[in-house]
């Protein structure tokens, strides 16, 4: 065992509070269609539909011990690091503020401002709207909550701690990469079990900044990140996040905006799950895999389930662009 394995079970307790614990269930049609034993980690099935709400609730109990004094937050997102700031918030007392690209899903911002947080929006991409909220952070005198942190990472690890505690012996798990606090917490918590499971990212071929990145082994930035998995559409990767990345990881793959639509219609006929985008890229990346990891033991991180109106339109056609 790993010396983080106590910390790891405090944190957990600090994410109980808030959070319940979600399935990893094994699917025989997902088995049958992917050629290996698959087991799919149900993170669509928190409260706020992404398993980005654990990172949230540990991150303002940090902040409200370190730093009492703050009223107010803000944060940039696509959505569900929003949605848990925005809950999280709520539950400390904190005024959370949230900037959103133009055009962001709209669903996602209901939520939000369900949530008690103050919407803004601006910008093209997420990497606007992420420079925006530090610009008014400083003006308005907010703490700023970044998309990767420490405290995002230890609070997410749990959903990994619980799905390597409960199916033994995982060959590989297939985790999205959006800024990379989803899949620094499967490595956390691997490490802290003492387990030698590949660890897997997978990011969108329209979004490809963290395999660009992987594969030169320093930071590469894109000029666009235009991919219906709005999860995983960061144009500029964190360094602190590929540090860990590089460590920690066996490969990142690329999928095709097809090959996520497909695979979000099979979570919807095999399982009867909804899965956005990026919730759906680990499983079109087993999926592109599918003759190397015959018959091995594999998990799939459904990292939200949080599918607008238009997109899921297109899931029920059949996974067509």
């Amino acid at each position: 065992m790993g010396k983080d394995l106590p910390g790891l079970q405090q944190v957990e307790a600090v994410v109980y509070r808030h959070v319940t614990p979600t399935a990893q269930i094994h699917w025989p049609l997902l088995c049958r269609r992917c050629g290996c034993e698959v087991w799919v980690k149900h993170e669509n099935h928190t409260s706020i539909g992404s398993f980005k709400v654990r990172g949230g609730v540990y991150y303002m109990e940090a902040l409200r011990q370190e730093q009492p004094h703050v009223s107010g937050v803000i944060t940039a997102t696509r959505g569900n690091h929003g949605q848990s700031v925005a809950f999280a918030g709520q539950r400390y007392g904190l005024r959370a503020t949230i900037v959103v690209p133009h055009g962001n899903n709209p669903e996602k911002n209901a939520a939000m401002r369900a949530y008690g947080a103050e919407l803004l929006e601006h910008g093209h991409d997420f990497q606007a709207a992420y420079e925006h909220s530090q610009e008014l952070a400083q003006q308005q005198r907010l703490h700023w909550v970044p998309s990767f942190h420490p405290w995002l990472v230890e609070g997410v690890s749990t959903y990994a701690f619980e799905l390597l505690r409960a199916v033994p012996d995982l060959d590989t798990v297939y985790v999205p990469v959006g800024q990379g606090s989803g899949i620094c917490g499967v490595i956390k918590a691997r490490d802290a079990l003492g387990l030698h499971t590949k660890v897997v990212g997978v990011v969108a071929d329209n979004a490809a900044a963290y395999a660009l990145s992987f594969a030169k082994r320093s930071p590469v930035s894109t000029d666009s990140a235009d991919t219906i998995a709005d999860g995983v559409a960061c144009r500029v990767p964190n360094e602190a996040a590929l540090e860990i990345i590089f460590r920690g990881v066996e490969r990142i793959i690329s999928v095709s905006e097809q090959a996520i639509l497909e695979a979000m219609s099979f979570y919807l006929s095999d399982t009867h799950n909804l899965a956005e985008g990026a919730g759906a890229a680990p499983l079109a990346a087993l999926l592109q895999e599918r003759a190397s990891m015959a018959g091995k033991r594999v998990a799939l991180v459904l990292s939200g389930g949080n599918v607008d109106r238009a997109l899921l339109r297109r899931v029920l056609e059949g996974g067509l662009l």
